[in-house]
């Protein structure tokens, strides 16, 4: 049975995002999705068109959101700034850095 996922991402450590972007050129979106799909422990990047939604799916213990909106940025787009996807950004960030903390620690046992 052949691996699902791409090198550098764990199923253990696997989340997947839904950010609804504002309006872009297509050649800026494809060189920003391009660039997005080359991070280390990014397992899939793909647009919907219809929705204007960017959905990921990353290794969090490797990369996090803001790593994405970086790119974004750097390409001179934005995220919608409606309180659905406020909201769900900030959680976004609250659990991929909960991942990463977790993921930094050694496991403890008292046996």
């Amino acid at each position: 049975m052949q691996n699902q996922y791409r090198l550098g991402v764990s199923k253990v450590n696997l989340v997947t995002r839904k950010l609804k972007l504002r309006l872009i050129e297509p050649p800026t979106l494809q060189q920003a999705v391009e660039e997005i799909d080359q991070l280390y422990g990014l397992n899939s990047v793909a647009f919907d068109d219809n929705k204007k939604m960017l959905r990921l799916a990353y290794d969090a213990s490797r990369i996090g959101i803001e790593d994405v909106e970086a790119i974004l940025t750097k390409q001179g787009m934005t995220i919608d700034q409606g309180w659905w996807n406020r909201a769900k950004e900030e959680h976004y960030r609250f659990v991929d850095q909960n991942i990463k903390d977790n993921a930094a620690k050694e496991p403890w046992s008292c046996h």
